[in-house]
């Protein structure tokens, strides 16, 4: 499903580069793959609950385990890639992505299946940086700017495809499996694409491995992630206890330790974990800022619409899921024809593209606010929010990313891979706390109101994005 997904984002990211088509072709199959995985367990935790007798807590580390690990070992993998060859951690994160997903579907309790969610995410933050730098490295001119549309699509389609993808699976119940096939669907794609990529990627130069580790700076900026991850990810269920807002200083001590340590090393003439020169690259600090909104805005559309559909609506898990396939398909496909559009308007796209993602935030709301299933209205509003949310964040990667040099692509991926996921995290944690503390009550009209609420601030945090794009503009 992962491989005919994403063959029509690839047909037209190579136009007539080249390269050849293979090598995108298994890297973004290998990313779409990876990424279904931090939502495709959102509709299939009902299940897992029930078969494993699972706590709400040891449900939430099922959940959050892949995403901890995934965001904290990001910058981790992109050095890695870097000092080690970008094939060889590649492949090698692509094997413990797979084998863990298959010890996941053979899990016989939470514990097992909570250890390894780790592993997977673990595997995926050695993999994912890697797509980018095969990307920078492998693609040049127009070829390059095409094969980071794709990127783009693929990446931010994957949020709204994992609801639809575990929706299906989890409604097929397949051979009496339940929520198994949401993990075990990885283990074929990912065999086929070990033996793809073995064959078709490049194989590592050595020039750019005597690049320090810089241990000190991973094991820092690590600790600040985490403490900054796991309160996000718990801190709602547990009702934001004292901890939650010790550990949320504790990331901002430890951040400003690794900033000063990281500028030292860098007038000491060391290799720091981020490159000063990637930091100073032509829009990527704006890029940063961008990224981090639009992937916040989205998680948080995503996570509230679908407490809303399945709690109050009482949707499936497959109608839930098929409700954002016009937000993944208007994503895709505005994410790889943009480049098209004329040569006037694209200075206007991502400040534009925020207005969009605001107004169809609020139409969401609205024509949902009377309790009810919205009807035919509500699909041309889940259409324009995908539109709104390419803009917003396609053009934004792409121009970023096309001025870093090849020899700073492992750190560019990196920490753009990081801001996408924080940023998802943020999402999901300021407008779901948002949402749930204003469900005063059960029914469908509750939830309505609470949703209501929680889109118009969604609309205010996107207009917010429109707002610094153009002031940024007008200097």
């Amino acid at each position: 499903m992962t491989t005919t997904t994403t063959r029509p984002v690839l047909s037209k990211a190579l136009g007539t580069d080249n390269r050849p088509r293979s090598l995108l072709a298994v890297v973004l199959a290998a990313q779409f793959m990876a990424l279904l995985d931090v939502f495709i367990v959102n509709v299939a935790a009902p299940t897992i609950r029930t078969e494993l007798a699972a706590t709400g807590a040891g449900l939430q580390l099922v959940v959050a385990g892949y995403t901890i690990a995934y965001a904290v070992l990001l910058i981790t993998g992109a050095r890695l890639g870097d000092r080690l060859g970008h094939r060889r951690v590649y492949l090698a994160g692509l094997a413990v992505f797979t084998a863990a997903s298959l010890v996941c579907g053979l899990a016989a309790g939470t514990g097992q299946l909570i250890a390894f969610r780790v592993v997977q995410g673990a595997g995926s933050a050695l993999m994912i940086p890697q797509v980018l730098s095969l990307i920078q490295r492998n693609f040049t001119g127009e070829g390059r700017v095409r094969a980071l549309g794709a990127y783009s699509a693929v990446l931010a389609t994957g949020a709204a495809a994992g609801q639809v993808v575990g929706g299906v699976l989890v409604s097929a119940d397949l051979f009496g499996t339940g929520w198994r096939p949401v993990f075990l669907v990885n283990v074929p794609i990912g065999l086929v694409l070990l033996a793809l990529g073995a064959k078709v990627l490049p194989r590592d130069a050595g020039a750019e491995r005597a690049r320090s580790l810089d241990l000190p700076g991973l094991l820092l900026l690590a600790g600040s992630v985490t403490l900054l991850t796991v309160p996000l990810v718990l801190g709602q269920e547990k009702g934001w206890p004292l901890w939650t807002w010790l550990s949320f200083a504790g990331s901002l001590l430890l951040f400003a330790a690794f900033g000063a340590y990281e500028a030292g090393l860098a007038r000491r003439g060391g290799a720091p974990l981020i490159a000063p020169r990637v930091l100073r690259s032509p829009g990527i600090g704006r890029a940063v800022v961008r990224i981090g909104a639009v992937m916040a805005v989205n998680a948080g559309y995503l996570f509230t619409l679908t407490l809303h559909l399945q709690g109050a609506l009482g949707h499936s898990a497959l109608r839930t899921g098929l409700t954002f396939a016009p937000t993944a398909a208007l994503f895709g496909l505005v994410g790889l024809t943009w480049r098209r559009w004329p040569a006037r308007l694209q200075p206007f796209l991502v400040p534009g593209g925020f207005l969009l993602t605001a107004a169809s935030a609020a139409a969401v709301g609205a024509v949902l606010k009377g309790g009810g299933t919205g009807g035919w209205e509500l699909y041309p509003v889940l259409c324009t929010m995908g539109v709104g949310l390419a803009l917003a964040f396609s053009p934004a990667l792409t121009g970023a990313l096309a001025t870093v040099r090849p020899e700073d692509a492992a750190d560019a991926s990196g920490l753009l891979a990081t801001v996408t996921q924080l940023g998802q995290l943020i999402g999901v944690a300021a407008f779901g706390a948002f949402f749930l503390g204003r469900v005063s009550g059960p029914g469908a009209h509750m939830s309505a109101n609470a949703l209501w609420a929680c889109t118009l601030a969604l609309a205010a945090a996107a207009a917010l994005g429109a707002s610094a794009n153009l002031l940024r503009r007008r200097r």
